[in-house]
């Protein structure tokens, strides 16, 4: 039997909040929900999303959430943080398990290696072979991060 889709379990995670009265997670789901389905209705009819386009989607709603954490803090209203974290933490139940900074940092060394970059001005070439590696199991800016670090940069 084939594993189910986020779609699909976002589906059933909406249906058990229902029964059980999960506030925060019923409009969490929902919300995942609605983003899928607006990104499958700009595709063509019968198009379906790919199980990397579903993980793309989640991906960047929690890269909102992070970014108005950090708008939250600047603006001086961390009390409204919490909330945020909460959809984090519940989205992050439906994305693949996000690979540990010592396993990204080896495949970041790798990257460098075989693209044979020298420098910060070779970046983009090793953060592009990174993320197609680590497609849906890491954050870009970890990526990034990282890469700038190994480029000694």
């Amino acid at each position: 039997m084939t594993e189910p889709s986020i779609a699909e379990r976002i589906q059933a995670a909406m249906v058990k909040a229902m029964k059980e009265k999960d506030a925060d997670t019923l409009s969490t789901v929902r919300m995942l929900k609605a983003a899928l389905m607006e990104a499958k209705t700009a595709k063509s009819k019968d198009a379906t999303l790919s199980g990397d386009e579903e993980i793309e989607i989640l991906q960047r709603y929690v890269k909102k959430r992070r970014e108005t954490i950090e708008m939250n803090t600047k603006v001086g209203r961390p009390d409204l943080s919490p909330a945020e974290e909460r959809e984090i933490a519940i989205t992050q139940r439906f994305l693949p398990e996000m690979l540990s900074e010592d396993k990204l940092a080896e495949i970041v060394k790798a990257a460098v290696a075989s693209t044979g970059a020298a420098g910060p001005k070779d970046m983009g070439k090793v953060i592009g072979a990174v993320m197609a590696q680590v497609k849906g199991k890491a954050e870009g800016s970890t990526v990034s991060r990282l890469v700038k670090a190994a480029l000694g940069s």
